[in-house]
């Protein structure tokens, strides 16, 4: 039995972890065995807050909306990180997290929704009518998350706009970027005293010290234009 979900527990908290990898209903949740009833009583399994890790380039969206409206409800904590791309009916999903982090090199996608329709004139203006409301219906999902206004919204779907981090957090779709810990100077610094910060002004101030001391420190009789090779190699 496929899932494009899978359950996990964080060693250290204890928390349950949700990885949503893969395309959204490719095959599932058109299966008796695997429904929208069994991702529910799955998630409704347990209690806590809950971290998602989420890489898909969508699927199917009334998928994504019933696992939008499943999230929404449960009462826990939902965070969601982005690792890999968030794109479509995948997008949709992200809204529902209470904080929404991306890692730096991910990618978040929206546009408009598309469907296949076959037959005459009227069932082709059913299908554009129908695909109209399914757009006013994500927009909803995506004005609750970023308060933007819906022809701002509409017009970056029109676009199949692509979202970095940085733009993500920029228009509200993403509350901030993954971090490395480990990374992380200490608050002491590696000696145990402050913490080092790039000063470009202390930075040319050292070397104007620099400087003065080769001129002050100047053997008698040297021209100061001797010294331009060696100042040189310092202001460089």
């Amino acid at each position: 039995m496929k899932h494009f979900w899978n359950w996990a527990r964080d060693a250290d908290t204890g928390s349950r972890v949700l990885y949503l990898d893969g395309v959204i209903a490719e095959e599932s949740w058109f299966d008796d065995d695997v429904t929208p009833a069994a991702f529910k009583e799955e998630l409704f399994a347990g209690e806590g807050d809950i971290t998602i890790w989420l890489n898909s380039p969508g699927g199917c969206c009334v998928a994504a909306s019933q696992i939008y409206a499943m999230l929404m409800d449960y009462p826990g904590n939902v965070t969601i990180k982005i690792d890999g791309i968030a794109a479509s009916a995948a997008s949709v999903i992200a809204m529902a997290g209470t904080s929404i982090l991306m890692a730096p090199t991910a990618l978040m996608m929206v546009h408009n929704p598309l469907t296949i329709a076959i037959g005459d004139s009227e069932e082709m203006r059913k299908a554009i009518g129908m695909l109209d409301e399914v757009k006013e219906a994500i927009i909803n999902a995506y004005q609750i998350k970023t308060d933007l206004p819906r022809d701002k919204l509409s017009n970056l779907m029109d676009a199949e706009t692509w979202l970095s981090a940085h733009k993500a957090i920029e228009l509200g779709f993403a509350d901030g970027m993954l971090e490395d810990e480990k990374r992380k100077p200490s608050a002491t610094g590696a000696s145990g005293g402050d913490t080092y910060a790039f000063s470009r002004r202390a930075v040319t101030n050292s070397l104007l010290n620099k400087v003065r001391y080769q001129i002050d420190t100047k053997p008698p009789g040297v021209p100061i234009a001797s010294l331009d090779k060696r100042l040189s190699l310092i202001l460089h």
